[in-house]
Formats: C-alpha cells, structure tokens, sequence
C-alpha cells in the first residue's frame, strides 16, 4: 500500500479485485474507511465482476441521474462526448448526501479516457476538520444542514442548460435530507465535516443568506492542499472511495476527446453526530 498524499488516499497494488480474498477485500474496506480512497491499477475487471464485486462490499444503489448501462443496469455511466463541454461531477461534491441514508461510497472504472487530463481530485474531511481552529469547531458543533440535488437535477437545475441535459434522468425527482455538519465514520469512529459546496444549501434553522459564510469558510478550510490527492486515471484503473470521508472533483481539462467512466453506489447507513 503506497499513499498518495499527506492525508488522502491509497494505492494499493499485487491485488486482482475480481478475485480476491474476503481477508484481502476487509484490508481493501479498512483502508478506503481512513484513507477516503483507493486506487487500483491494471485490473481486469468486466462489467460483471463489477457488479459481483460490489455485491461482496454491500448493497447497490442506482442512481437517479445518470444514464445507466443498458445490459447491466446496476452500472451507471459517466461520461463525455468529444464534442461535450460541460462534464458530470465538474465541482467539489460528495455523492448522494441529499439523501437520508448517503451512499457508503462509489467503485469508478475507467473504460475510456481521453490523451490526457480528467484526472479526479480528493478531499479528506476527516483532515479538514482536524485542522479548522477550536474557534470554528465550537461554531459548528451541534449544527445540522439540509443537502438537497434539485437545483442540480431538475429541469430548471444547473446541467438542465447544457450538452449533458439530454442523457441525465430524473428530472423530476425531489430530495431533501438533514444530517449533522459534523458526523462520526460509523466504521473507524473518527470526526467528519459533513457539508459540500454542491449539495448543502443551508445550515437548518438559518437561511441560504445567513448559511453562506459559513459553508463559503468551511469549504474553504476544507480544501487546503494538505487535505487533497489527485488521481490520475490510466487505462485498467478502478477507485473506490468512502463519501463520508471525501470529496471529489473531476476535472474537466480533455475537450475534443472522449471520456467513459462506469460506476457502481455502495449503499450506506443512516450517519450520526
């Protein structure tokens, strides 16, 4: 296992996901749980064996939005034309936190890159909130938030204007969940700061005025380049990343070329202060 920054994410090598051991796959959640992510590099790894290695993890969940593989519909498909623009997940997030029970995490493989660029970037929330000042630790302690996707989603939200509008789904769907700004991992037990920038409208009880200092100051803090790593995708690559330990952010720097990821949600747990 070799880090890949400070505090953010793992490689983990001499290890085929497709058949490994359950000793070998606990060692695999272990490490995804503190580190956020992990990043595996060439894997044989089929749409199939994605499917059943998924199952061996947990439960499935298929998300809302994305257009989903016709033949295995558990996988969902992220992914950009050459003559794309706009890209899926182009912003500091953590997926499914509009939901009441979040998604555990997600398995990404890569299918089809571009020359260069669309690398994915990492933020631990564990080191984000060990490093805010006690000051700001005491503000936020006891606060909920209200995580919502509909102004992403919907037909008035920020993709219902660009080239992606027409294979995203769910258009209609509503979601709203509260969840405490600070949460423990229901695994290692270690603090979390639990809000995002694209996802967190406001804090409960105040408005989306009065909550935008605050989430502007925690974002901020939260994104410190002690906190990241970055993933560079090669061919044969599959990551799995903890969303209650993480954010990310694909990177949108590849116009004219293609770009094919296929994804599978880990179903999660209820989160807790």
């Amino acid at each position: 296992m070799k880090p890949m920054a400070l505090h953010c994410g793992i490689e983990i090598g001499d290890v085929a996901l497709a058949s490994c051991s359950d000793a070998q796959l606990q060692a695999i959640k272990q490490a995804i749980y503190e580190r956020g992510v992990a990043v595996f590099r060439d894997q044989d790894f089929t749409p199939r064996d994605h499917i059943a290695f998924a199952k061996r993890w947990d439960g499935i969940d298929v998300n809302a939005y994305f257009p989903l593989d016709p033949a295995f519909p558990e996988i969902a498909l992220v992914k950009k034309a050459p003559d794309q623009r706009t890209n899926i997940g182009g912003a500091w997030h953590t997926d499914h936190s509009y939901d009441p029970v979040p998604a555990m995490g997600s398995i990404l493989v890569a299918r089809e890159l571009p020359p260069t660029g669309g690398d994915t970037l990492f933020a631990h929330m564990g080191a984000a909130y060990d490093a805010l000042s006690d000051d700001l630790k005491a503000r936020i302690e006891g606060l909920e938030a209200f995580h919502t996707a509909d102004h992403v989603y919907s037909q008035g939200g920020v993709y219902a204007g660009t080239d992606q509008a027409g294979e995203l789904r769910g258009q209609d769907v509503t979601t709203g969940a509260v969840h405490p700004v600070v949460i423990r991992h229901p695994q290692t037990g270690r603090k979390l700061l639990y809000v995002n920038a694209a996802f967190t409208l406001h804090f409960v009880g105040q408005s989306r005025e009065e909550s935008l200092p605050l989430l502007m100051e925690l974002t901020s803090a939260a994104l410190a380049a002690d906190n990241q790593c970055r993933l560079e995708w090669e061919a044969g690559t599959v990551a799995i990343w903890d969303n209650r330990t993480t954010w990310h952010n694909a990177m949108n720097d590849y116009h004219g070329h293609a770009r094919e990821m296929h994804r599978i949600t880990l179903t999660g747990e209820t989160l807790a202060a």
